[in-house]
């Protein structure tokens, strides 16, 4: 028997479609304004099981752009807040919550120890986002990485594309750098903007693992991570 929630995504998919999706296992790294949403939306189209990654706990600063973040969730862990709410949508979903800091050997366990079928990065330090992509362009394993949604306006601009064909994105420009080092040049999926970051926008820090905080505004980093879950079911089902 149908499953009354799941009766819109089957009507669309179609019944063979849908049911491949139960079927399948996403890893998101990075649960903030880019990587929530993407959970969220993947949960809601009917995947089978999801790994959620994050060590962080909400503050007052996501409150602009990040789903979970409210004035009774501050101070919460990201993975135990996402999880009880794609339970609360989809109580048969499997949630498998992984609370640790992206660090090249976090994501090389996890990779070596897990059969994922696809790969969402939304991390947004520099050195692991690098590591998971190379790592999982030399284990041929799929990936959609999101670039930078801060600083930016306008939706239209917002882009699917190999990161070959990536410009005008700051992030997307160091990864590239880093790793043409490692001789990797295209195959990577992406979503980025082109869209120019204004001067004002961007304030510089000192903290351990980031350097500056980039304006953002609500809904940019919601359209970067519904372009990764798009990107997740266009290919497992295509």
């Amino acid at each position: 028997m149908t499953e009354s929630w799941k009766e819109r995504t089957e009507l669309l998919l179609g019944n063979e479609k849908a049911q491949i999706l139960t079927e399948k296992h996403i890893v998101i790294f990075g649960l903030g304004g880019v990587g929530a949403y993407a959970a969220e939306a993947l949960c809601r189209a009917g995947i089978g099981e999801l790994t959620i990654i994050d060590n962080d706990v909400v503050t007052e600063s996501n409150k602009n752009r990040q789903i979970i973040a409210l004035s009774s969730t501050i101070g919460k862990n990201k993975t135990d807040l996402i999880a009880e709410r794609l339970l609360d949508i989809n109580p048969q979903i499997k949630i498998n919550k992984i609370q640790k800091y992206f660090t090249a050997e976090t994501i090389n366990e996890l990779l070596e120890q897990n059969k994922y079928d696809y790969i969402v990065d939304a991390i947004d330090t520099l050195q692991p986002k690098i590591h998971l992509i190379k790592t999982a362009y030399e284990n041929k394993l799929n990936i959609i990485s999101s670039m930078g949604a801060g600083g930016k306006l306008d939706p239209t601009q917002v882009k699917i594309a190999d990161i070959s064909e990536s410009y005008n994105c700051k992030l997307s420009r160091m990864i590239r750098k880093k790793l043409h080092k490692h001789k990797i040049y295209e195959g990577i999926k992406v979503v980025f903007t082109p869209e120019e970051t204004p001067k004002h926008a961007v304030k510089f820090i000192d903290e351990l693992h980031k350097k500056t905080t980039v304006g953002t505004i609500s809904y940019m980093p919601a359209i970067f991570g519904l372009y990764c879950s798009y990107t997740v079911l266009r290919d497992l089902i295509k």
